[in-house]
């Protein structure tokens, strides 16, 4: 009797900051997004490739659905519609432990535009910060969200879960697995996502930013990576560019006699050994760019141009 694989794309959706690329760290066994407590770390498309005896899980990890206010945000919001265009499964995840907000609804209201209906699974994320006796009420209020398409028990499934703590983690994957189509694997076995290492690595320096600064200051920065080298036994030499928007921002980023640089430099350059396995020379600079999240052609130079993925 012939074993069938099933392999298939599963667009993680929600709004920003409810744990989407935390899931999918978890659920592939490793880190390949950055994750910090600022809303929109994600800014691009990214795939958590999970390869299993018999089945492959693509997990498209999208950027927050939010209201935009620049047009970074308009392109942000543009890939997670084209994810949720192409995928054979969405997660629609959500806060548990927050009542709905208007970029949920901006979430459904994108689901009921859809000129297909792809099975989905609706993830109440962070129940280790919600009581359990609560759990009903909160259902209930995110339900009225959903379009009709959705009601059905038959069309979409339900989980409560924990991204970080674990709970239900392995149940939302069997989930995942029972609704993939029936296909050959799309990716190598050994291969856990699409970016490459430069890629990761200035992901991993913004989240750095993000998590030690200040409040006012980190929507407003972008990383470029600018030299990449390998060094042998010596491991690599990376050297990037911290970016933000006003004048008054950059010697926050950079710290008294450079403190909060080598803070940031750092936790970044762990980060990457940790993910790359091997030493890393870390370098950084600040520069000013400013208004770039507004600014076409610094979106463009710096990656955020709307790129479909090819399947």
């Amino acid at each position: 009797m012939q074993i069938l694989h099933k392999s298939g794309f599963v667009a993680v959706m929600g709004r920003p900051n409810v744990g989407k690329s935390t899931l999918v760290n978890a659920l592939v066994g490793q880190k390949v997004a950055a994750v910090s407590p600022r809303p929109q770390t994600t800014r691009r498309q990214q795939l958590g490739i999970l390869s299993l005896e018999n089945a492959q899980v693509i997990f498209v990890d999208t950027p927050g659905v939010h209201r935009p206010r620049h047009k970074l945000g308009e392109s942000m919001n543009q890939l997670a519609q084209e994810a949720l265009e192409d995928c054979d499964l969405v997660l629609f995840m959500v806060d548990a432990s927050q009542e709905p907000t208007e970029d949920d609804q901006l979430l459904a209201d994108l689901l009921s535009t859809l000129k297909r209906t792809p099975p989905l699974i609706f993830v109440l994320n962070k129940i280790d910060l919600l009581s359990p006796e609560f759990q009903p009420r909160r259902l209930a209020d995110y339900e009225r969200l959903l379009p009709a398409r959705y009601i059905s028990p038959e069309q979409r499934k339900t989980l409560f879960v924990s991204a970080t703590r674990g709970d239900n983690r392995q149940n939302l994957l069997d989930e995942i697995l029972a609704e993939l189509p029936e296909n050959l694997p799309f990716f190598p076995e050994d291969q856990v996502t699409d970016l490459f290492e430069r890629e990761i690595a200035g992901d991993l320096i913004r989240e750095a930013a993000l998590i030690h600064l200040r409040e006012e200051v980190p929507h407003g920065i972008n990383v470029r990576v600018d030299e990449f080298t390998e060094r042998n036994d010596q491991g690599a030499f990376i050297a990037a560019t911290i970016f933000v928007e006003k004048e008054s921002h950059k010697p926050i980023v950079i710290g008294q006699a450079g403190s909060m640089l080598k803070k940031i430099g750092t936790a970044a350059r762990q980060e990457i050994e940790a993910m790359s396995g091997r030493k890393v020379f870390l370098q950084l600079r600040v520069k000013v760019r400013k208004n770039w999240r507004d600014d076409e052609k610094a979106l463009k130079q710096f990656g955020y141009s709307s790129k479909p993925k090819k399947r």
